[in-house]
């Protein structure tokens, strides 16, 4: 889990927290504590990913859970975030890094900058519909319109889908469109 990483929680179909998990969990723990017999859901938002979290013991003991791994220590500059790791290339592709300015990890990260930067538009768009698709499975899969509100959502098609949607409970059509952004 992302220390930066936003998440929304939804009691039945309605939303009843958002943020970071320090915003969010207090909410859960005190409704898990409570006994709530709502289905509650957890969605990270910028995958649209459902996520649980144990919520045993004290509010304490469910954050410390989820805390982020300590950083790897070991080769590489951690306090940078860089991190080493093996690849394994062939000897044409070594001896052409070799002759790369500022050496061989410059190149290579000059190269996946230049290779994320090409689709970078595409990518975000393909992610937003990814995790408006997982969140719409999990939270409006039984709802009228459904299917034809996914196939609307794939064709980009942002009034059908609006229009599809128009019916589902309030929360779960804003943060359908708040998924999909500027994506359609």
């Amino acid at each position: 889990m992302s220390e930066s990483a936003e998440y929304t929680a939804f009691a039945d179909q309605a939303r009843i927290a958002s943020g970071p998990l320090d915003r969010v969990l207090p909410v859960l723990k005190d409704r898990f504590d409570r006994g709530e017999s709502a289905a509650i859901l957890v969605f990270e938002d910028g995958s649209g990913r459902q996520v649980d979290f144990d919520l045993r013991g004290k509010l304490e003991n469910a954050l410390a859970r989820v805390a982020p791994a300590a950083p790897r220590t070991g080769p590489g500059r951690p306090r940078l975030g860089v991190v080493s790791r093996e690849i394994s290339l062939l000897p044409r592709h070594w001896e052409w890094l070799e002759e790369q300015p500022n050496g061989a990890s410059a190149a290579l990260r000059r190269l996946v900058d230049q290779a994320r930067g090409l689709d970078q538009g595409s990518d975000s768009a393909r992610h937003a519909l990814e995790a408006a698709s997982r969140f719409m499975s999990a939270m409006a899969g039984n709802l009228a319109g459904f299917e034809e509100a996914t196939r609307a959502l794939y064709r980009k098609d942002r009034d059908r889908l609006e229009e599809l949607i128009a019916d589902w409970p309030k929360d779960v059509q804003m943060y359908v469109l708040g998924l999909v952004g500027d994506a359609i």
